[in-house]
């Protein structure tokens, strides 16, 4: 290493392996640490949705949970929290960064307890959603979660929304600073709009195609899009993608024949490389009634592809109203199939949200400027940049564009 220059780091991650946000974000950031230098090691139950295991300084090790007779709910979080304390010891880990308050955090607690005096290890949570706003306000949960924040030696969340909706729910002794989610420009951009091939697969010449992505939960509000669409289906010829999958995806089949589109609805379940599908779409809809940020809404802005959205939790710090894309009231399916068809039949106009939508995304959340912010953080705690030995001091604030009505 070169004198002045500063040393690799060994982050543990932890979070959820499934498709949703946090687990997406947390993929992403080690993929992002990993290219940079850094060695990074996922712990979980599974091997994380997204994550690249042939990515030189990317490892994975699982988290195995033993089946016995006594364990009505096998005790993952033990499990888990023993795991963490191993790797961290015989990998040298300087950190772990758990994303998604339950379990994680309490087992990164625990795993520091085990390890400590003889291998400190620094702990950084993030809060993503619903472990706050949900989870996290059950009687079951409020304590355990409220410690488990307060002991986190960080803690970073991915919104000013979601910063005050903490502040609200729980008393917060730490730091919350607001490190937004993000996006590769390398992947989710533009330029890959240009496949006509996978465009004809997926609509015939003239018809517009919608996209929405999520995990289907009620909180998204998937039959929304599906009762959005069938409006817009009245005035334009046009196709909707549902990408992901979860408990709502029968109950939209169900309205998509009950409307009689069915035939113009396609159910894509999970996939990896949803920038492929983004880029070949003209609209995204994400009607959710509860979004802490919005990671889809950026990724289909990235890609050129304007938003709308409902106006609810972090989505007026992603979505610029009247610029890349529309919010509307929640619940407001004539609103957002009103502002869909404005763009879908003015060309010139789609244009303009097409190409603000682009640059609004790698300006303000490109990878290149948030993960450095996530390094800072790191090195703070671990003393190797200013005096820091316990959690952030500095709250950065994102630069908030005003939004329209």
């Amino acid at each position: 290493m070169a004198p002045g220059a500063a040393r690799s780091l060994r982050i543990g991650i932890s979070c959820y392996p499934s498709s949703g946000g946090s687990g997406v974000v947390a993929t992403e950031l080690g993929h992002q640490l990993a290219a940079r230098g850094h060695q990074v090691h996922f712990i979980s139950h599974d091997v994380p949705f997204r994550l690249d295991l042939t990515r030189p300084g990317i490892h994975f090790h699982p988290v195995e949970v033993p089946s016995y007779p006594l364990f009505t709910y096998p005790p993952y979080d033990l499990a888990l929290a023993s795991q963490m304390a191993a790797v961290a010891e015989e990998r040298q880990l300087d950190l772990l960064h758990v994303h998604y308050a339950i379990p994680h955090a309490t087992a990164a607690y625990l795993a520091r307890a085990m390890l400590a005096p003889r291998r400190p290890v620094r702990v950084v949570t993030t809060l993503h959603g619903t472990d706050i706003t949900l989870l996290g306000t059950h009687p079951s949960f409020q304590r355990i979660v409220e410690f488990s924040i307060n002991q986190s030696d960080a803690v970073t969340v991915v919104s000013h929304h979601l910063r005050e909706a903490t502040l609200a729910a729980f008393r917060v002794e730490r730091e919350l600073e607001v490190i937004p989610n993000f996006v590769d420009p390398a992947v989710f951009h533009p330029g890959r709009r240009g496949d006509p091939a996978l465009r004809r697969g997926l609509a015939e010449p003239g018809e517009r195609v919608l996209v929405h992505i999520s995990n289907f939960r009620p909180a998204k509000d998937a039959p929304a899009v599906i009762a959005v669409f069938a409006r817009v289906c009245r005035e334009v010829p046009a196709r909707l993608l549902l990408i992901g999958h979860g408990p709502d995806v029968d109950r939209c089949a169900h309205m998509a024949r009950r409307l009689g589109i069915a035939d113009r609805v396609r159910f894509l379940g999970e996939h990896t490389d949803v920038a492929r599908l983004l880029a070949a779409a003209d609209l995204f809809l994400l009607p959710s009634r509860q979004e802490a940020f919005g990671l889809a809404a950026l990724e289909a802005m990235a890609c050129g592809v304007p938003v709308i959205a409902a106006r609810t939790g972090g989505l007026p710090e992603v979505v610029e109203h009247g610029r890349t894309g529309y919010l509307l009231p929640p619940g407001d399916v004539e609103g957002m199939a009103r502002r869909a068809l404005e763009l879908l039949q003015d060309p010139a106009r789609h244009a303009v949200f097409s190409r603000a939508a682009a640059r609004s995304a790698h300006r303000r959340f490109a990878a290149g400027t948030v993960i450095p912010r996530y390094e800072a953080l790191y090195r703070r705690l671990l003393g190797e940049d200013g005096p820091s030995s316990g959690p952030s001091s500095v709250s950065t604030q994102l630069k908030m564009l005003p939004n329209g009505s």
